[in-house]
């Protein structure tokens, strides 16, 4: 008499088991991993700051602890490293916490670069070098991904997108515009730390960017001489000497040292100076009333002196 094979247990699981519970094993779960295994992104653009907002992230973890969990994948050699919640963790280290909640996820390179930069473009305040940078990342990402597509396709339909047509689209921007932004990443690092101080205005320094390394070493040297930043008009004129090979040091100082078409046609005296000499209830449009009052005595009477 043939015996029969008992059931095993894993067979009794697969019996069993509900439709729920085996969709719950493929849903995230989030655990609480050691700060000390979580490691930032590498070549992450956007800077955490021990700032007042992080003063304000410190207070709400010391209160209610880490309300979204931050997403991860793991690392070849162990650990984790952040794609998003890089802020929560700093907060949690100044919080006095040893944990953190997260999500993990396994992301290849590209899957994870493009998650990391839509996750911290979120952000209220960011920077026009961590836009530069998150940009290019994020756009190289989709590249690759894409891969070239094949003549065959493009010619049939005439309808294969870009990907920063793509990228366009999803952040309600337009391809000029990620191009310009992605152009600052060719800044030397003091000329974009300019443009992140707002000493220098976008779009001359776009045209900067097109400047050899070397002729973004030497503009420094020639703003310091005419101790002034290159207007619109003056960035692109350094663009086309460079084009031509005859952005020296020299044509530099002598482009900078041109008298601005603004500068000339107009004063301007900083607020600090005004009111030292007005109440301190006076708004500026009570000030500027009282300047053009006088100014215009001050005529009157130069006019009258000049007929006698």
């Amino acid at each position: 008499m043939k015996r029969k094979k008992p059931l095993s247990l894993e067979g009794y699981d697969e019996i069993f088991s509900t439709e729920e519970s085996r969709q719950e094993e493929h849903t995230e779960k989030v655990r609480e991993v050691p700060l000390s295994e979580l490691h930032p992104f590498k070549d992450h653009p956007f800077h955490v700051a021990d700032d007042e907002a992080m003063e304000k992230t410190v207070e709400s973890v010391k209160k209610y602890g880490v309300l979204s969990p931050a997403i991860v994948r793991p690392l070849p050699d162990g650990g984790y490293e952040l794609i998003s919640g890089h802020r929560r963790k700093r907060a949690s280290e100044l919080a006095g916490l040893d944990t953190m909640p997260v999500i993990v996820r396994d992301l290849d390179d590209d899957e994870a670069t493009i998650l990391m930069v839509d996750s911290n473009l979120q952000r209220e305040s960011i920077l026009p070098s961590e836009r530069a940078f998150a940009y290019r990342m994020k756009l190289e990402a989709m590249k690759r991904r894409a891969g070239r597509p094949s003549k065959e396709n493009v010619s049939q339909v005439g309808t294969q997108k870009r990907s920063d047509e793509i990228m366009a689209d999803e952040l309600g921007s337009s391809r000029n515009q990620i191009q310009r932004f992605i152009r600052l990443t060719y800044l030397i690092p003091e000329l974009l730390q300019m443009v992140d101080d707002k000493r220098m205005a976008f779009n001359p320094a776009v045209e900067l960017s097109y400047l050899t390394e070397e002729e973004q070493k030497n503009l420094l040297n020639a703003m310091d001489y005419a101790q002034c930043t290159p207007s619109l008009s003056q960035a692109q004129r350094l663009k086309k000497l460079s084009q031509d090979g005859h952005c020296s040091e020299d044509a530099m100082c002598a482009v900078l040292s041109e008298e601005k078409k603004q500068d000339v046609d107009r004063v301007v005296l900083k607020d600090d100076v005004l009111r030292k000499y007005f109440p301190k209830t006076y708004t500026p449009r009570q000030m500027e009333d009282v300047i053009i009052k006088l100014l215009t005595q001050w005529q009157k009477h130069r006019d009258h002196s000049q007929e006698l």
